[in-house]
């Protein structure tokens, strides 16, 4: 497991699946889409609509497009996510 962000504060939670580890599978309110006190995600940052998240579970990072309010273009998107040298 990967240690916590620095920037992972309970404080700052999320309720997004998991794409690494699906803790959440067979949960009765995270399959209704409710908050739960159980499977819930740190929420690191946020860079408009796309949310960068850690899961407490397994420690996997990763970022979320939520497709709420001003998202960015697809094709800038993946340039701008690109490592830079």
């Amino acid at each position: 497991m990967l240690p916590l962000d620095p920037q992972a504060d309970i404080g700052r939670r999320a309720w997004v699946a998991c794409p690494r580890c699906a803790d959440s599978d067979g949960c009765a309110r995270c399959a209704k889409r409710r908050t739960c006190a159980e499977h819930w995600r740190y929420l690191l940052a946020n860079s408009g609509s796309v949310l960068h998240l850690q899961c407490p579970s397994c420690g996997h990072v990763w970022d979320h497009e939520t497709g709420f309010g001003a998202t960015r273009p697809a094709r800038r998107r993946t340039i701008d996510d690109l490592p830079r040298s």
